[in-house]
């Protein structure tokens, strides 16, 4: 992942996990600290996201893999995106996708949810 990041994924994978995850501009700038204007000049430039972006992305993808395996389907799984969740100490799991380490943490959850381990 870190090689492929490095490389930079093509701008237009950040509308693709957009409209995966429904989001809405203001949800994906937040995520990606760009406008939806750079984002969409850096797609019709043919432009890479910059590693750090990148590597965002592709822990997102993997993410979105995982739930959608966790949950059996990508709706239940986006309505426990947008949902306080006990393990995650009350907080909103689509709200800490703005960082790497909250994705990790969102992925550590979806995990223990996996095996059975709702705490």
């Amino acid at each position: 992942m870190v090689l492929e990041a490095r490389k930079g994924v093509p701008a237009t994978t950040a509308f693709e996990v957009a409209e995966a995850f429904q989001l809405q501009a203001n949800e994906l700038e937040a995520i990606y600290e760009l406008s939806t204007k750079t984002l969409r000049n850096y797609s019709q430039e043919k432009k890479p996201l910059s590693p750090a972006s990148s590597e965002k992305t592709l822990k997102i993808i993997a993410l979105y893999n995982l739930g959608v395996e966790v949950f059996g389907e990508a709706a239940a799984f986006l309505r426990w995106l947008d949902k306080p969740a006990h393990g995650l100490d009350g907080e909103v799991p689509l709200k800490l996708l703005e960082t790497t380490g909250g994705i990790d943490l969102v992925t550590e959850e979806l995990q223990r949810i996996a095996h059975g381990d709702l705490s």
